[in-house]
């Protein structure tokens, strides 16, 4: 599939990971009366269906990584925010809800490098993806309360299934900001770095799953996906057919051939 040009955003490909950078620095990349949600949900689809990427790393512009829905446009009840009960669900549905059926069906690894505050459905999104890397300077909060609104893009099921009900009921209740060393002990990311290391080690990472034999990277984590939902026996069921699959790649071949020659593996994607 033909790379997607993208609005407002910025898409480059290095090797086998895409790094998508959200490019509406002036509004602190908020994800309403933007074309952001667009921009993701384009990019996923071609990550879907492009064989040669592996993994894609998600990060913002400028100071914030996603600032989530644009207060001022609250205030206002324009955009998303405006219209009768039927109009604002139906246009939720319609947009920023898009994002977590899209995200969940991502078929290959996303990191979040989180370079700034992520706020509200800008944290629901790192919480979306597969990891997360943090500058220390980012702060994040689970903030829908403080406005008297609701989580309204499946925030309260993603941060519940990252670090348990307790501690998501905590953050999620009483809205506050935590910073990046917290969320850390939290277990919500899984580094924190120099702000001007983070978009190099979210690389090194992405590089390291690329370097792995990509069909087989692609059914894993289908599986991980799996392994949250259902039964254990279809689970298992579904291994042993995806297991298979990756038995019959020649890529599998070429890992079992690296080993014994102790080298790395030259993978084809087939």
């Amino acid at each position: 599939m033909k790379k997607p040009v993208l609005k407002e955003s910025a898409l480059e490909i290095v090797g086998r990971v895409a790094v998508i950078t959200l490019g509406r620095d002036d509004v602190r990349n908020a994800l309403t009366g933007t074309c952001l949600v667009e921009d993701l949900l384009d990019t996923l689809e071609w990550a879907n269906t492009t064989e040669e990427i592996s993994v894609l790393v998600l990060t913002g512009a400028g100071s914030a990584f996603s600032s989530g829905g644009n207060v001022r446009d609250m205030g206002k009840k324009s955009g998303i925010f405006s219209g009768s009960v039927l109009q604002i669900q139906d246009q939720y549905r319609r947009g920023i809800q898009r994002i977590p059926l899209a995200m969940e069906a991502a078929e290959v690894p996303i990191i979040a490098a989180m370079n700034g505050p992520a706020i509200g459905a800008g944290f629901d999104l790192a919480c979306m993806c597969d990891l997360r890397l943090a500058s220390r300077t980012a702060v994040m909060g689970e903030t829908f309360l403080n406005f008297g609104i609701t989580p309204g893009d499946g925030g309260a099921w993603f941060l519940q299934r990252l670090i348990g009900y307790q501690r998501a009921a905590e953050l999620t209740l009483t809205g506050r900001i935590i910073t990046a060393s917290e969320a850390l002990n939290f277990g919500i990311v899984l580094e924190v770095t120099e702000p001007d290391q983070l978009l190099n080690r979210a690389l090194e990472l992405a590089n390291q799953i690329a370097s792995k034999p990509p069909r087989a990277v692609r059914l894993t984590k289908r599986l991980l996906k799996h392994a949250q939902r259902g039964s254990l026996s279809d689970f298992l069921d579904l291994c042993a057919c995806f297991q298979g699959m990756a038995h019959h790649t020649d890529d599998h071949a070429e890992a079992i051939k690296a080993f014994v020659e102790k080298r790395q593996g030259i993978y084809s994607g087939t």
